[in-house]
């Protein structure tokens, strides 16, 4: 047992796993500063990825909607309308929820286009629209909401 305040003695050489040891540490130790780079590197640009398009990317993406918006069997409008079925309705016409009149009269039928360029800039797409958000500049965002939304395009 070692005594307090002093440091343990070092391994015994000749014990069973020692020389696996060494080697384990010397693989380490010389693998280690080759690899760090390439991992670090790798870690950096996995924010500068760009988002993927499907439905999944577009569930996380609508985290930022679901605070007005609903969508699923139980979804109504709220603070924002529901977007159940959107593609093919037109703007304004949600019949439980208030929109303004600049959408009513905006005469967008939403589709994959026309929902793209209202969520670059909703205020300048629809100029008097109630939604106050800044808008998505990212293409891949806005296709991966785009994709989810169409996943309750059959929910009534």
């Amino acid at each position: 047992m070692p005594t307090p305040g002093k440091s343990s003695p070092r391994p015994d050489p000749r014990q069973p796993g020692a020389a696996y040891n060494r080697g384990m540490q010397s693989f380490i130790f010389s693998t280690l500063p080759r690899l760090a780079p390439p991992l670090l590197l790798l870690a950096a640009l996995q924010g500068c990825a760009p988002s993927g398009t499907d439905a999944k990317t577009g569930e996380r993406a609508f985290r930022q909607c679901a605070s007005c918006h609903q969508v699923g069997l139980n979804a109504r409008g709220g603070f924002g309308p529901q977007l159940n079925r959107l593609f093919g309705r037109r703007a304004g016409s949600a019949p439980d929820f208030a929109y303004s009149d600049a959408m009513k009269a905006s005469g967008i039928v939403w589709n994959e286009r026309s929902l793209a360029a209202f969520l670059h800039d909703p205020a300048k797409r629809v100029p008097g629209t109630k939604m106050r958000f800044w808008g998505i500049g990212d293409d891949n965002e806005i296709k991966a909401l785009a994709a989810y939304l169409r996943t309750f395009q059959d929910v009534r």
